[in-house]
């Protein structure tokens, strides 16, 4: 037989030696970076097979085979029997060892060599190996559904706190206490196996061409508002639509037609609800806010502005503000309602600038719209009134996030991000200091402060807090109650904190961390807040043996990332050069917070887990880069000049820049092993985790582009929140795999799931139709960042009409 170099037997030994090779000169560069030299081992056996393949000699698969055994041995090693982690080691090996099996490539090289290697017990030897990892990898997956201790049934006639009409849904979290749960119990773990699909709405609010470009981000993340036998709801281009609950008819549509070319982020979570007698023209409103930072109030019957509100029904939200450049100031979160006030503060386009426009927190009446306070932290009184020709304070904090409240107290408390910019900051002010990711509780009648307390100090990892806490009463010890809440935080800390005072009911300590500053000028806190009376979500450190990838040479680049990026744990000091975050800025758990069963006491919490890197490089080496411009800052003539793309932060007036992604290879699958994704309850009478599940699969996972990939069960990533109801189902469709899942609250098992026809970032929400059934309705619109399929839907399920 004639044998060519250019046949199907030497390209498959050029290509192992060439895998051979990357093996050789990546793993002898991690080997001198301090990482395992195993690879060059590897590498040389890889190699020699190759090379003998490529010349038709036998030996090619025996040192296959050998070399695959010792990567197999190695691996195991490593990571033991976690099938997720040994895929990206030996899978893609596997495969071609199986390859290198067929007939078609031994015939040839064995046909002239005796004795002959058969080919079909090497092949099964592969096959046996993927076979293997795949069911390691769902044994693990069943090993991490944990249940740590039973949960206790609900209490005998407790009632849930801060209760409203059980049929409706009036807030982002059902009531202003946050708990998104609800007491109905039409749909039970024996039944919801039994619902479908009741009606679909489409919004016909869709992606417009760019708005997912260089980093910009379209997400449908409204949760719907439900009052008499009607949701509301918002768009991303801030539309927003009445609709029948019970059929999904629309009743009305306003859209403010606002110019939105200048916003890098299109989003709405939800609008508000507002009930006054004072107002006979419009007693019925409901509140939102548009993209270019304006406040409207429209009638809830009729979907028109009230005129009696504001101007025409319009409220500027940039009065007093100073200089706010299109789309730096707009608010993605519902306005609270409460006692007759509109409180609101507003997300700032954060990490652009030092003196950005104000984070000031303010609180309009519910009838006319007028100013009842402002709470502007650079002032003293921080709520006093603001003379003629005064500003607020430029560059505070900003609460961007939900906002929950205590009627009974008169409380509302206010999640706090950074003071800007986030990565930097040697320049900020002694109340930045005070205040930045602080929790702060302001008395809703006057704006007084009643108390605050900071997660995290001198924050320079933009650990924000991303929503407000969760309302509950909590037993004592000796027959009474606790009146609580709970803090979620991006960095997956707890703070059990009591509502009234802000001091902790589940001790908190201050721990060391690293505290030697990086760059020139900054300080950095020796000390932060740990929660250590309440479970901990966050992921532990990782270590090289954490590294992923969706082959073995990008798994094995992100081994060499890790020991070249500078990471020390959570609290890495941001350096030149570039770090890893982990968590990040979209956290452990982001704007989307827990859900508390007040009956059981019982916090249910979805997580994620992805890291970062973070590349801070100077000013002059960015804009020489082009990823940013130079700008002569606010008062000047120039109009100022956006980034290059999301990720980066030009921070101007500082001599730092700062690009912020996920760590993915360049495959785009992520460099941390799974799972990515997990379902957790936490027993708050006991402050221990109950039960933790991986929750979701790589179904929709965007790797090589396309959202076809197997459904392997590994936890995936998730952007939403979950609901809990009295007969104890938890409804959560956040994952990114596009479904919309049922779990039993008692054990985490899923019990139910319907496709979703676009990625489900939203939190759910459940309510009693006219027709007498309970439905759970979800918004399917994908997420930007997230990489899900963009969709216009509103989703609501029911069990079937009898």
């Amino acid at each position: 037989m004639k044998k060519s170099f250019f046949s199907l037997v030497s390209l498959t030994g050029v290509v192992i030696a060439l895998l051979g090779l990357s093996y050789l000169a990546l793993g002898g560069w991690l080997a001198v970076l301090g990482g395992t030299p195993w690879y060059i081992l590897f590498g040389v056996g890889f190699l020699a097979s190759g090379v003998c393949l490529a010349l038709y000699r036998s030996a090619g698969f025996g040192l296959y085979l050998l070399t695959f055994i010792a990567c197999a041995i190695w691996s195991l090693s490593e990571v033991g029997l976690d099938g997720w982690q040994l895929m990206p080691r030996l899978f893609g090996l596997a495969v071609l060892g199986i390859w290198i099996s067929m007939p078609w490539i031994t015939r040839p090289v064995m046909a002239q060599n005796t004795p002959r290697v058969t080919g079909l017990f090497t092949g099964c030897f592969y096959l046996a190996a993927i076979a293997g990892i795949f069911y390691a990898g769902w044994q693990v997956t069943d090993s991490r559904f944990v249940q740590h201790q039973p949960l206790p049934e609900a209490k005998a006639g407790a009632a849930p706190a801060q209760e409203a009409n059980a049929d409706d849904w009036h807030f982002y979290g059902r009531t202003a206490a946050g708990q998104r749960y609800s007491p109905l119990e039409q749909l039970t773990p024996a039944n919801v196996s039994q619902l479908q699909p009741a009606w679909e709405y489409h919004t016909g609010d869709s992606m417009r061409e760019g708005e997912d470009k260089a980093g910009r981000e379209f997400n449908f993340e409204v949760t719907p508002i439900k009052v008499g036998n009607v949701l509301y709801i918002c768009t991303p281009h801030r539309q927003v639509i009445a609709l029948d609950a019970t059929t999904g008819e629309q009743r009305w549509r306003f859209d403010p037609h606002p110019d939105t070319s200048a916003n890098e982020y299109l989003a709405c979570r939800g609008v508000a609800y507002s009930k006054t007698t004072e107002d006979k023209s419009c007693p019925e409103k409901i509140i939102t806010t548009t993209s270019n930072a304006r406040m409207v109030a429209l009638n809830a019957q009729t979907g028109k502005p009230c005129a009696s509100f504001g101007e025409q029904g319009f409220v500027s939200l940039t009065d007093r503000m100073g200089e706010v450049p299109p789309g730096f100031h707009f608010i993605t979160s519902q306005p609270l309602v409460m006692d007759n006030r509109i409180v609101l503060g507003g997300w700032i386009y954060d990490n652009q600038a030092t003196g950005e426009p104000s984070g000031v927190v303010r609180a309009y009446d519910a009838t006319s719209g007028k100013l009842a306070w402002s709470w502007d932290m650079g002032r003293s009184p921080q709520n006093a009134q603001l003379k003629p020709g005064e500003e607020f304070t430029r560059g505070t904090p900003n609460g961007w996030g939900t906002y929950t409240a205590d009627p009974e107290s008169g409380l509302v408390y206010i999640p706090l991000g950074n003071a800007t910019p986030d990565y930097y900051g040697a320049k900020r002010r002694p109340f930045d200091e005070k205040y930045s990711s602080a929790l702060v509780a302001l008395d809703i009648h006057t704006g007084l402060e009643r108390w605050h307390f900071q997660t995290v100090h001198h924050d320079v990892w933009d650990y924000d807090l991303p929503i407000g806490p969760t309302l509950v009463d909590l037993p004592d010890g000796q027959g009474g109650v606790l009146p609580a809440l709970i803090q979620t935080t991006k960095m997956g800390q707890l703070f059990m904190l009591d509502r009234r005072t802000g001091k902790p009911l589940a001790q908190v300590e201050e721990k060391p961390v690293p505290a030697s500053p990086a760059l020139p000028g900054e300080h950095l806190s020796p000390t932060q807040p740990d929660s250590v009376g309440m479970p901990n979500l966050a992921p532990p450190d990782l270590k090289e043996t954490d590294m992923w990838g969706a082959t073995p040479i990008d798994q094995l680049w992100c081994r060499i990332q890790f020991h070249r990026f500078r990471y020390q744990g959570k609290f890495t000091p941001p350096a030149e050069g570039t770090s890893i975050a982990y968590p990040a800025f979209d956290g452990v758990m982001d704007w989307y917070g827990a859900s508390v069963d007040p009956l059981r006491h019982v916090l249910i919490a979805n997580t994620s887990y992805i890291p970062f890197t973070m590349q801070l490089l100077k000013s002059g080496e960015a804009i020489k880069q082009g990823l940013m411009k130079s700008w002569a800052g606010w008062g000047s003539k120039e109009a100022y000049p956006k980034p290059k793309e999301f990720a980066v932060g030009p921070q101007y007036g500082t001599p730092w820049a700062a690009v912020v992604k996920p760590w993915l290879t360049a495959l785009g699958a992520p460099c941390s092993a799974p799972p990515w994704g997990k379902l957790v309850a936490i027993d708050l009478t006991t402050r221990k985790i109950a039960w933790e599940r991986p929750a979701g699969t790589t179904r929709d996972m965007n790797i090589f582009g396309t959202h076809t990939n197997a459904p392997l069960p590994t936890g995936i990533f998730m952007i939403g929140g979950n609901i809990v109801t009295r007969s104890g189902l938890i409804f959560m469709g956040a994952t990114a795999d596009n479904y919309l899942r049922a779990f039993d609250e008692m054990n985490g098992k899923e019990l139910w799931r319907a496709r979703l026809p676009a990625g489900g970032q939203a939190t759910p929400m459940t309510y009693m139709g006219a027709d007498g059934r309970q439905f759970v309705a979800i918004a399917a619109g994908g997420h930007g960042g997230l990489g899900t399929q963009s969709g216009d839907s509103l989703v609501a399920y029911a069990l079937p009409q009898r």
